[in-house]
């Protein structure tokens, strides 16, 4: 923990994650939800003191609107990198410790997915999906993000498994699932913890993406769809700045902490980081 808190940027991208978190959580105690209903306001206001960040043509209320969706985006980044990594990780394990023929189905599965471009899935099944919600915005993202992460975690696997204290558990009586439980996982838990911050960032990237073109949750307020009805609606060419500035910040600030945690972390992992830092 001391090694921790001698990181400002995995310190600061955590705070900003954090007051993120809290602002998303707080924020709907503080502001009526209902501002950020359709109709709820005055629409095309710009800000004044009975709407902070104005309203836009629907007439919802932009900062109560942020507020809502704030902690759905970031739960569709969380569900989407988690979903990725757990199945990846997964998958990459099993190739790793197991090889032969296992290895040979997972590497040729993972490399052959990898070659289909991702985002023409993504929008091909996005908009042919009915009822669109965050957690199947988050499933259909994660389905195609599980092939990074069980390639360098099989290769991470495939290195741990030759290591001196691997073979001395072997000697010890230690195999199959205990083996992996309690020499692979905990060895493993420092850089899964770094790829799931690299994981929530892509997966984040894509369901942004996927918003902005409108292949969003239609009845769910996103900080991608925020997006998406201010460009719909023309608010940069009429000068509505208020409408699409605040999504586009609070997007920034996200991926700043997301990029200062990640820094963080490869710094707080990798030795020869530090060492040259």
């Amino acid at each position: 923990m001391r090694r921790v808190w001698r990181e400002p940027l995995l310190v600061g991208g955590v705070a900003i994650l954090l007051v993120l978190a809290l602002a998303g959580l707080v924020g709907p105690l503080l502001v009526d939800p209902g501002l950020a209903e359709i109709g709820a306001v005055r629409p095309r206001r710009p800000p004044n003191p009975a709407n902070w960040l104005g309203t836009d043509t629907q007439g919802r209320d932009v900062l109560a609107a942020l507020l809502l969706a704030l902690p759905q985006t970031l739960k569709i980044g969380l569900l989407a990198g988690l979903l990725g990594l757990g199945l990846g990780g997964l998958l990459g394990l099993f190739a790793g410790y197991l090889r032969g023929w296992v290895d040979a189905v997972i590497r040729t599965a993972a490399d052959v997915a990898m070659t289909i471009p991702a985002i023409a899935v993504l929008v091909l099944v996005a908009t042919n999906v009915r009822g669109m919600t965050v957690g199947l915005m988050a499933v259909i993202v994660a389905s195609l993000a599980w092939m990074y992460p069980t390639r360098a975690i099989r290769a991470q696997t495939l290195s741990l498994r030759e290591r001196p204290y691997v073979d001395i558990a072997r000697l010890n009586g230690i195999g199959g699932p205990r083996l992996v439980l309690t020499e692979l996982l905990p060895n493993l838990a420092p850089y899964l913890a770094a790829s799931f911050v690299t994981a929530v960032s892509s997966a984040m990237l894509a369901t942004v993406g996927l918003e902005a073109l409108g292949l969003g949750p239609q009845n769910q307020l996103t900080l991608g769809m925020m997006l998406y009805w201010a460009q719909y609606y023309g608010a940069v060419l009429r000068g509505m700045w208020w409408w699409w500035l605040p999504p586009v910040a609070a997007i920034a600030l996200i991926f700043m902490g997301l990029l200062a945690v990640s820094a963080g972390m490869d710094r707080l992992l990798n030795t020869r980081a530090r060492v040259e830092g």
